[in-house]
């Protein structure tokens, strides 16, 4: 867990600072290709490495814990799952001024998902709903002993505080009433009462690609972890229509509470996105203003 001291580090990562941490560490890599992918997510920076490598490198001391985690546990999962995911080959250690573990893994061809191309397309929905149902029947080892430090366990009562304040702060650009009464009622609704499952944990659009227009590969499994799997349906109000959404929830089988803790989390994430984006990345706004709304419709 990241310290106080260090949770605001940045270090700067460049080509040249990659190109030694692999060189050194990797050295059957040495003559391959650095790119930088860019736009890249919050968390890392994302060199492709040759045609089939990706290198990864956190930005913060948020995602230390990241590369272990989806080292251990992503090999196993891959073979149980209709979509690709991102299998790491290697985990790389701090060195020359860079402090934290990275990883190395095989690269995914294909495009972000989008709204425009997917959000009314039930059979969209209906794949998303079997990843993850095939992602919840792979049992948890040992209940995940192994490794379990590094796994995510998300709590809506965590986000309470949080999201409250959120709520009081875009007053005027959403309906604050509206937003209140859905919160107060995921925080109300039954906790899951089944056994812990897989959650993917960061479920939502940026982190699903296409290949010629249908989908091909879940991405970024920093959030990934065992307990309830309400999270996971963020992706219903960040992708999906109304009539989609039904398909997907029918697919699933989610039940009531479960669906109702499921708006919650769209909810507080999407909050916390917009009010820590919106201003600087009309992306987000745009991104996070359609998961809020679509998560006050249901």
């Amino acid at each position: 867990m990241a310290t106080a001291r260090t949770a605001d580090v940045r270090p700067e990562i460049d080509a040249v600072l990659v190109r030694r941490l692999v060189d050194s560490q990797f050295p059957r890599w040495a003559e391959l290709p650095l790119k930088l992918v860019d736009p890249a997510g919050s968390d890392h920076v994302i060199y492709r490495l040759g045609e089939e490598l990706a290198v990864r490198l956190p930005r913060h001391a948020g995602a230390v814990g990241q590369a272990r985690k989806e080292f251990e546990w992503l090999p196993r999962l891959a073979p149980h799952l209709p979509l690709a995911i991102p299998v790491p080959v290697g985990v790389g250690e701090p060195d020359f001024g860079y402090p934290w573990p990275w990883a190395v893994s095989r690269w995914l061809e294909g495009d972000v998902a989008t709204v425009d191309a997917l959000a009314d397309s039930t059979g969209a929905a209906i794949e998303l709903a079997r990843f993850l149902a095939a992602l919840r029947r792979f049992a948890p080892e040992g209940g995940a002993k192994a490794g379990r430090e590094c796994l995510s366990s998300w709590s809506l009562s965590e986000r309470d505080r949080a999201t409250r304040v959120a709520i009081a702060e875009v007053d005027g650009v959403f309906d604050a009433a509206a937003m209140a009464e859905l919160w107060d009622a995921a925080m109300s609704a039954p906790g899951w009462d089944g056994p812990p499952v897989w959650f993917h944990g960061d479920f939502h659009t940026g982190n699903l690609l296409t290949t010629h227009g249908r989908l091909s590969a879940v991405i970024d499994f920093g959030g990934l972890g065992i307990g309830d799997p309400a999270c996971d349906l963020m992706i219903a109000f960040t992708l999906m229509t109304a009539g989609s959404r039904a398909a997907f929830r029918d697919a699933l089988g989610v039940d009531d509470a479960t669906w109702l803790r499921g708006r919650g989390w769209a909810l507080a994430t999407g909050l916390n996105a917009y009010t820590s984006y919106a201003a600087v990345n009309p992306r987000v706004a745009a991104q996070t203003t359609r998961q809020i709304t679509e998560a006050l419709t249901g």
